[in-house]
């Protein structure tokens, strides 16, 4: 969706509209097409900054915990994503290694970092130095970003091996978990509110 000063464009046929009041949580939504041109946030600026900071906690933690354990006879081993990553190096799969560290480390973490940098400077009242860059690359990001896709996966590998080994979730796949719904609501629709404010001190 393109925001104008006094228009709303529709990204999928053009098609221009008035911006008109809503309530927080409504949706507006292309009479032509039938695409979403607006959702008004529930959340204000500061509760989004402030679950931005969750996130980069959970980030630090989800990374710094091991995210599955697993014994058998008596031996006892966790690892942590990073630690994965460095797993799937070492074998005969080293692509993959670069790809799970782009999509479940790398991704999110400029993901949050971005929203950060940007809320910081929204909730304070003034317009981030390189806005427009920091937005489209946050766009960009997004489809990048895999968490849930990995906190699938995971779960399916501890189903699998429970059946064989004595296999337990660490403290890291909470947070990871937690992670991944926060990153989904930060980085969806509603960054089109920073888009209206920035349009607006401009």
């Amino acid at each position: 969706m393109t925001i104008a000063p006094d228009w709303i464009i529709c990204e999928h046929c053009d098609t221009l509209y008035r911006p008109a009041a809503m309530l927080p949580g409504q949706t507006a939504l292309c009479q032509r097409c039938g695409a979403v041109l607006w959702r008004q946030p529930r959340l204000g600026l500061q509760q989004q900054l402030a679950l931005a900071v969750t996130a980069a906690l959970l980030f630090l933690m989800a990374n710094a915990f091991p995210v599955i354990t697993i014994r058998f006879e008596g031996l006892a081993n966790a690892a942590t994503l990073g630690q994965s990553v460095q797993a799937l190096a070492r074998g005969e799969i080293t692509p993959m290694a670069a790809v799970m560290g782009l999509t479940v480390i790398l991704a999110p973490l400029l993901q949050i970092c971005l929203l950060l940098w940007l809320l910081g400077h929204a909730c304070a009242g003034r317009v981030a130095p390189g806005f427009r860059l920091c937005m489209r690359t946050l766009e960009q990001v997004r489809p990048w970003s895999m968490l849930e896709v990995c906190l699938l996966g995971i779960l399916v590998a501890i189903i699998k091996l429970g059946g064989m080994l004595s296999v337990a979730p660490g403290f890291g796949l909470w947070a990871l978990a937690m992670l991944a719904v926060l990153v989904i609501l930060l980085t969806g629709k509603h960054v089109q509110q920073l888009w209206a404010l920035y349009e607006g001190r401009s």
